[in-house]
């Protein structure tokens, strides 16, 4: 229990830093000012490393579903995941024919609620070292949390790693992930 307290502590103060560097607005994500008062689509279509995935969102018909209420906790890819995909996926995935699958897999990476690390750390030290977390696509994903970085596992066992946490948004938040998940096969 200490360790998660001294860790959350270093989030916080992590993300305070992050806060200040960023002009106290918001953190910077792909060279970009990402501002709480945003929202998820408004602040990723300024990020550079995320060019790929509003591409996708554009394709999937789901712009106007993210722009929503909410509250949404996004887990977004950078163009890094998406390029790390095998040759030749994404551009088929973009295609109008494929806008289901996309649909899926897209949904795979938003949970309907507002969680933040530390919410998704205490989950995780809740239930001894490993939560079950439903997503809107239907995903099963697993979340982790060991040596200060929080993962998170699709039905595949892809793990996607948490690089950059707590990006508030107007409707949730977003967490910036170094792997595409993807739906059971």
């Amino acid at each position: 229990m200490f360790k998660i307290k001294t860790t959350l502590t270093s989030i916080a103060f992590a993300l305070s830093a992050s806060a200040a560097i960023a002009g106290g607005h918001g953190v910077m994500v792909g060279g970009a000012e990402m501002v709480a008062d945003k929202n998820i689509i408004e602040n990723a279509s300024q990020s550079a490393d995320h060019t790929t995935l509003v591409a996708a969102v554009t394709a999937a018909d789901l712009v106007e579903t993210l722009q929503g209420e909410g509250p949404f906790t996004v887990l977004a890819p950078t163009n890094a995941a998406f390029d790390a995909l095998p040759e030749g996926t994404v551009d088929t995935l973009l295609k109008p024919e494929n806008i289901e699958t996309l649909q899926t897999i897209l949904t795979c990476h938003v949970v309907a609620a507002n969680a933040m690390a530390a919410d998704v750390i205490k989950m995780v030290g809740d239930d001894g070292g490993e939560h079950v977390v439903g997503t809107v696509g239907g995903c099963q994903l697993t979340a982790k949390y060991d040596d200060d970085k929080v993962t998170f596992t699709d039905e595949n066992g892809n793990a996607a790693t948490v690089t950059i946490a707590d990006v508030k948004q107007s409707n949730g938040v977003v967490h910036v992930i170094d792997t595409v998940l993807l739906p059971k096969n």
